[in-house]
């Protein structure tokens, strides 16, 4: 240690000591706000791979092209559709393995009074809930009830006109693949302090999603673009219910 450098301690005096007990607990998450500039290049994005996505939905080949290898047409249906391990791993285990992990945090933020933790917990039932919707009043079939792949259904190409035998429908966006794609919600957790734990959270959400999407395509279950819409989805619903949370804590601080 330098001999110009000179270390004083000192006790706290018994004030101190009464005011320390008294002040509120500093919140380990606490709530924040994000920029105007990061709003609007995640709507800059979203436009985007919107348009992109819509591209690839309106260009039936795509889809078909991903899901044909899948298919054994002497059989008539898609071998892997029943699979077991496939249905115990992809279609279960990791799904109710994300859900247990954001019920306990969400107990752990309620019980440590972590409102940030709170709130991302509850965003990770946002994205699978706007995806539930948009595919319980979905006209768009699944692969293995289409006629391409020894089905009844006629399919047919993202907002185009719904065929007399578009069959059953139910099944546009993926709703399996919002369960990987809800993880996306882990940005909001890290963003202000680690940005880098952030992003990675978020691209780690977007492979979870896609590799339980593309299960779900080697079953027949979905088209591949069904799942990157399901992503699309997740991440506005995530975005959008961050920031009207946003907004009313910023009225809420005005008002007081």
């Amino acid at each position: 240690m330098s001999p110009d450098v000179v270390v004083k301690f000192s006790l706290p005096r018994a004030a101190d000591l009464n005011r320390a007990s008294t002040a509120p607990a500093i919140k380990i998450f606490p709530l924040y706000s994000l920029s105007r500039r990061f709003y609007c290049s995640q709507v800059f994005g979203l436009l985007i791979s919107g348009l992109l996505f819509f591209w690839l939905s309106r260009h039936e080949q795509f889809d078909l092209s991903l899901s044909q290898p899948w298919f054994d047409p002497l059989s008539g249906h898609f071998p892997l559709q029943e699979n077991y391990w496939l249905n115990l791993i992809n279609h279960r285990l990791l799904k109710q393995a994300i859900i247990a992990g954001a019920v306990c945090g969400l107990l752990w933020g309620v019980i440590r009074r972590e409102p940030r933790v709170v709130l991302v917990m509850l965003l990770f039932a946002v994205g699978p809930l706007v995806v539930g919707v948009l595919k319980a009043t979905s006209a768009h079939s699944c692969p293995w009830d289409l006629q391409a792949f020894g089905g009844q259904a006629q399919g047919y190409p993202l907002l185009g006109a719904v065929p007399l035998n578009a069959g059953p429908g139910r099944c546009f966006p993926g709703g399996h693949a919002s369960s990987g794609f809800c993880v996306m919600a882990l940005f909001f957790l890290f963003y202000p302090q680690r940005r880098q734990l952030a992003w990675a959270c978020w691209l780690a959400g977007i492979v979870l999603g896609l590799v339980m999407g593309y299960g779900q395509v080697m079953r027949g279950a979905h088209f591949f673009t069904h799942n990157l819409w399901a992503g699309w989805w997740v991440w506005v619903g995530q975005l959008a219910v961050f920031g009207w949370s946003d907004s009313y804590r910023r009225y809420r601080v005005r008002k007081t």
